[in-house]
């Protein structure tokens, strides 16, 4: 029933353009560490060629996939088809953090409509591309996307999100430093 392609085919373009959301897996190389699964909604995937996608990465709670990428670079992303024919399509690469300070940050942020809240681009570089059945996978219906985050990052101003990242997003759970986590401590070594 899995098939596997190098690249982006048309088809699969198609098929991800279509689905409300995504998830995202990465992990540590040490196997005591937390393995991480997040879901993504808005539109922010953008496939920019048949072997590269990027999504503008919104502010959360904790900052694993950033870690982990940062580390070892392993991402996995995952569609399933919620409405119409079933089907599961897994893009697993190499991944990498741009941050806004980040020669490259102009270019790729232009893919993209910034939402408040944007804290980083994940660019991942594919090596497979996996299709399954999704047989089993119920129906959803999207009724719309949750606009709590663009509130919350509004009311917080760029002074606020930068305290809340330099808390919640410097380290992973496992107390790796993010690439986030390693600029506060760059600029306060600059200071001192």
């Amino acid at each position: 029933m899995g098939k596997l392609f190098s690249e982006i085919l048309p088809e699969h373009e198609a098929f991800i353009q279509k689905q409300r959301i995504f998830f995202v897996g990465s992990a540590p190389l040490d196997v005591e560490g937390h393995v991480n699964l997040s879901p993504k909604g808005h539109d922010v995937l953008r496939i920019l060629s048949p072997t590269e996608v990027a999504y503008l990465d919104l502010t959360g709670s904790g900052n694993e996939t950033s870690a982990h990428l940062d580390e070892n670079g392993r991402i996995t992303i995952m569609f399933t088809a919620f409405e119409g024919p079933p089907m599961i399509l897994r893009l697993y690469g190499k991944g990498r953090v741009i941050l806004p300070e980040a020669p490259e940050w102009e270019q790729m942020v232009s893919h993209f409509e910034l939402i408040p809240g944007a804290r980083q681009i994940i660019a991942v570089t594919l090596h497979a591309v996996k299709t399954s059945c999704g047989f089993s996978v119920p129906f959803f219906s999207y009724t719309g996307e949750r606009d709590t985050l663009k509130k919350w990052a509004e009311v917080k101003g760029d002074d606020g999100l930068l305290a809340y990242h330099r808390e919640k997003n410097s380290e992973s759970m496992d107390g790796r430093m993010t690439p986030i986590g390693r600029r506060f401590s760059e600029s306060a070594d600059a200071t001192d």
